[in-house]
């Protein structure tokens, strides 16, 4: 039996989101279309993006539908960012541990003249509403934070950070994708401006997503040749992909409520990883997302531990699945002050409702066998032993 612990990769479609799926597959209209074909397919596309909208208390028509969360991250920086140099302004605060899809887009302005700050990035994984009000200028056209980070999974306080900048009149744009589905998000509420989403991150289909923009706010399209989406993302939607994230986020936002059982499961995980000597567990205990437990060995390869986690049936990851083909450490970890040499030693382990107590007791027990193995084996861990000079204690 194997035992799937990389939920914050990707997660199993769902049985109602498959199901949504194949019905929308029976109105093969196009949406635009005048016909009755097309004019179901757009009451179905309508009802899906009310559904979604209602979840997150949007209205309707702040709702965007895009290819995925790398695509609506990338529109929502480059939108906030021409609407800011309309106003003289190119100043956009950040943090140091964002998805690559947020990093690179902000990359990408610096080299048309915009000025980004990266915030660091405290110990517990936790960025402060004062570290972005402080760094906030009159010239700040936009605030983007995730919302969980994708790697340690630490949950930012961003309603506090929204109301810094509704206060100051400054964009706020969050990457909800690790959060969506797990976590109540309140667009109102919590002073979202641009919010996106995955749907493959809360057991929907691969390949679409939500770009939330409050009303007022102008989208730069990054898709020309159509008016479809009120003509802010060209191309034909994908009704079955949509009604099916739709379907699945109905009923990963229900699950909400029950957060606290899978919580129990992430502690005693953490728990039982904390037990083996010289580990060290990333970011905050508790203000993390319920399924999340990230750790660092000292001493092993993570590349190693995965393989052999494979080959006994669990599927676990080193960090965000966007590089996992990089020899490169994680970004993320080096922004927390891990060493190169511990950051090479992750691993990432994120449970869903389908995770058992049992599993969680089986991976435990494999992770310790597995990282004495490896340290067994490797002549730094002898080296280490013998000089006592541990990084971690």
């Amino acid at each position: 039996m194997r035992i799937y612990a990389d939920n914050a990769a990707t997660t199993k479609i769902s049985a109602a989101a498959r199901s949504a799926m194949l019905e929308a597959m029976e109105y093969y209209g196009n949406p635009s279309s005048l016909h009755s074909e097309g004019q179901k397919a757009a009451e179905l596309l309508a009802d899906a993006r009310a559904r979604i909208a209602k979840l997150l208390n949007a209205d309707v028509k702040e709702i965007t539908f895009t290819s995925g969360g790398s695509e609506a991250d990338n529109q929502a920086l480059l939108s906030a960012a021409r609407l800011g140099e309309k106003k003289g302004k190119k100043h956009i605060i950040s943090t140091a541990f964002e998805h690559h899809a947020v990093l690179h887009s902000l990359s990408r302005l610096e080299k048309e003249g915009f000025e980004v700050t990266l915030l660091p990035i405290p110990a517990d994984g936790i960025v402060t509403a004062e570290q972005v009000k402080n760094a906030i200028r009159e010239d700040t056209c936009l605030v983007s934070v995730m919302y969980a980070n994708n790697e340690i999974g630490t949950v930012q306080p961003i309603a506090e950070i929204g109301a810094i900048c509704r206060e100051k009149g400054v964009l706020f744009h969050t990457d909800a994708v690790q959060a969506a589905g797990h976590l109540a998000i309140d667009v109102q509420a919590e002073n979202i401006d641009l919010l996106s989403l995955s749907a493959h991150k809360f057991h929907g289909p691969k390949g679409v997503g939500v770009l939330y923009a409050r009303k007022g706010i102008r989208l730069t399209n990054l898709i020309e040749g159509g008016a479809q989406e009120r003509a802010r993302r060209a191309g034909t939607e994908n009704l079955p992909a949509i009604l099916g994230m739709a379907a699945a986020f109905e009923e990963a936002c229900g699950r909400i409520q029950n957060n606290d059982a899978l919580a129990a499961l992430r502690d005693r995980l953490i728990q039982g990883l904390a037990e083996i000597p010289h580990s060290l567990l990333n970011g905050d205990p508790q203000k993390r997302l319920p399924g999340n437990v990230h750790f660092c060995f000292e001493g092993i390869e993570g590349e190693s531990l995965l393989l052999l986690l494979d080959d006994r049936g669990i599927a676990a990851s080193s960090g965000s699945a966007c590089t996992s083909g990089s020899l490169d450490p994680s970004h993320v970890l080096l922004a927390l002050g891990r060493p190169h040499e511990i950051a090479h030693g992750s691993l990432r382990l994120t449970l869903c409702h389908e995770n058992t107590a049992e599993e969680v007791e089986k991976i435990i027990q494999a992770v310790t066998e597995v990282v004495a193995y490896l340290r067994n084996m490797s002549p730094v861990w002898r080296t280490l032993q013998q000089t006592q000079e541990f990084i971690i204690k």
